[in-house]
């Protein structure tokens, strides 16, 4: 699924690098195209005026006819040799007429775009004109299509990609569902089967012992077969003493955890906090960080959990002096199928994850971890 994921991504971002790398080129190529008419085309209105004014031979026809009338999209302005503005076309004529300074940041905004068109006056020939100009709307447009393509072609991979994870996250879903529902069910029989055996010892003289022993072993594994029934379906939520959960889950691990391991709980000095749980579930991701603190150190150091009431939620932290997640393992920590130990399967993390955030609606993460110091566990419940 991972592998689909990532081809189907790769593959989009190819697409869409080749689409605007050739767009860039295609758009850069008319741009310059059009730039290169449009100079032409204002050469050949300054050759048109010097043939007018050599035959009109007067400064006010040489004022009046510097423009061609053709002329309707690109903006020019016309100044002689001490930059006075003498002639102006396809300019805002309000902003002319309200903003005595338009000219002037409009004449300085044309000579950054192009060089300008000089010509000597057909009248005066000591006088040198320069015709100043824009870049027509056509221009412009060009200009900016690439980015605007860019724009939608990003909207579309955005929109893909969503389309994609969500799809993949409903089979996963479906997939972790069927997984836990198909354990559960085939759990069911063998465990039926063990409570009858279990009756039958206990009722034997001198097997006492081991009926005891062996029913807390069958209760056990009802228990595991209850959780995992509950991930495979929709788990009632109720309001529960998370303190006495933890506590709970905590004596049935240090029970089986070396003697060098302490253990510990810090309630802020509270005795009842509540907070919305599933009681099995939650026990399972206790149990899970527990048994993950005592993976990581070698038989002694000592492990932590603090639990604050807020005003809306419950803080949950859970701490160890074990070996710590290098910093670049932990983004992968809670990926199914993700472990540092030699032998596991690198779920029991992405469960307790998912039974936190999806089913109680809260949060799990990694508050900290340092290398050779320890690692510290978050979990945030709606209270």
């Amino acid at each position: 699924m991972f592998s689909q994921f990532f081809n189907w991504r790769s593959g989009l971002a190819v697409i869409a690098i080749a689409i605007v790398t050739g767009t860039i080129f295609y758009s850069n190529y008319l741009a310059k195209k059009i730039a290169a008419e449009e100079r032409l085309k204002i050469e050949q209105w300054v050759e048109a005026v010097k043939d007018i004014s050599n035959s009109a031979a007067t400064p006010t026809n040489l004022s009046g006819k510097i423009l061609v009338e053709n002329n309707k999209d690109i903006p020019m302005i016309a100044v002689n040799e001490k930059d006075s503005i003498f002639e102006t076309n396809n300019l805002d004529s309000v902003k002319i007429k309200n903003d005595p300074s338009y000219l002037n940041h409009k004449l300085k905004e044309l000579k950054g775009l192009h060089p300008p068109v000089s010509w000597t006056n057909p009248v005066d020939s000591l006088q040198k004109n320069r015709l100043y100009y824009g870049e027509s709307a056509l221009l412009k447009e060009m200009r900016y299509f690439p980015l605007v393509q860019l724009f939608i072609v990003a909207l579309f991979i955005i929109i893909t990609l969503i389309a994609i994870s969500t799809r993949n996250k409903s089979t996963q879903n479906q997939v972790w569902a069927g997984m836990a529902k198909e354990t559960a069910h085939q759990l069911g029989t063998p465990l039926s089967s063990l409570q009858g055996w279990v009756e039958l010892l206990k009722d034997q003289p001198g097997n006492e012992k081991i009926a005891t022993e062996m029913s807390k072993d069958v209760d056990r594994l009802k228990l595991v077969s209850d959780r995992f029934g509950k991930i495979g379906s929709t788990p009632q939520l109720e309001e529960m003493n998370v303190l006495e959960q933890v506590e709970t889950m905590m004596a049935y691990i240090k029970r089986r955890a070396p003697d060098k391991v302490n253990f510990s709980i810090n309630s802020m000095g509270e005795t009842f906090i509540p907070a919305q749980i599933n009681a099995p579930l939650f026990d399972w991701v206790i149990e899970n960080l527990l048994k993950n603190a005592l993976d990581a150190m070698d038989g002694k150091g000592a492990i932590s959990i603090a639990i604050k009431k807020e005003t809306s939620q419950v803080v949950i932290d859970v701490t160890d002096t074990g070996k710590g997640i290098s910093k670049q393992h932990i983004p992968n920590v809670f990926k199914p199928g993700f472990t540092t130990k030699k032998r596991g399967w690198g779920l029991g993390l992405s469960l307790s994850k998912r039974i936190i955030e999806q089913y109680h609606k809260g949060e799990l993460f990694v508050k900290h971890s340092e290398t050779g110091k320890g690692t510290t566990f978050r979990i945030v419940l709606k209270k």
